[in-house]
């Protein structure tokens, strides 16, 4: 391969690198074209597979600063390049390698950290990221309905005894005026104490001055 052609094809493993959440390296060999095409339309758009020379893959994974990758890309290697859902890129590769044991997963690379083989198959078990939207979005609903229920409880309950006491008043309109109907008369035993103890008074008599006047002392001897 010419100089030129070396650089821009090392150029263009960085780029997909650099554009890219995560990789997954495998090694291809004994799939055919077909299953190379059925692979990527399995894939999607959520990951780019391409073939690529170890040589050059080495050289691109030192430029943007990742390490580990000497010891995968040994035979006939491919990347998958992650665009998109990176669990949902796992499971696609996990699931073609089980029905093609031809496709093995030799490692990858997330975040710029390298993983194993055994740590994007742990990668491929996770649930996906619109399930776990989608758990999100359910238990956020179920919190926002609790609180909306309870919020609306004291409402309801007032709202409840706005009722009740409009019926009320209209069978009876005094309960508005802060009474409810016209008081009827006190009974002669429910008066007043202090009327009681004023006509008790006025029975007893009155003391004379000849009462209150000391007697007179016999001027006899």
């Amino acid at each position: 391969m010419a100089r030129a052609d070396k650089t821009a094809a090392v150029a263009e493993i960085v780029d997909s690198f650099n554009d890219s959440a995560g990789a997954v390296l495998t090694e291809y060999r004994g799939l055919t074209v077909k299953q190379l095409q059925d692979l990527r339309r399995a894939l999607g758009e959520n990951a780019n597979y391409a073939v690529v020379k170890n040589t050059l893959a080495k050289i691109a994974a030192t430029e943007v600063g990742i390490e580990g990758f000497d010891d995968l890309l040994t035979g006939p290697t491919a990347i998958a390049f992650i665009n998109g859902d990176v669990v949902e890129a796992a499971k696609g590769l996990r699931d073609f390698a089980k029905a093609n044991p031809a496709l093995v997963i030799k490692g990858g690379v997330l975040d710029g950290k390298p993983l194993d083989a055994a740590e994007v198959a742990k990668l491929a078990d996770l649930e996906s990221r619109e399930v776990l939207m989608g758990k999100l979005a359910g238990a956020m609903l179920a919190s926002l309905s609790q609180a909306v229920y309870l919020l609306n409880a004291p409402i309801a309950q007032a709202a409840r005894l706005a009722g009740a006491l409009q019926a009320k008043a209209e069978q009876d309109p005094t309960i508005l005026a802060g009474g409810a109907g016209t008081p009827a008369a006190p009974a002669a035993e429910d008066a007043p104490v202090e009327e009681a103890a004023s006509s008790e008074a006025t029975d007893e008599p009155e003391a004379t001055d000849e009462a209150a006047e000391p007697a007179a002392e016999s001027t006899d001897a």
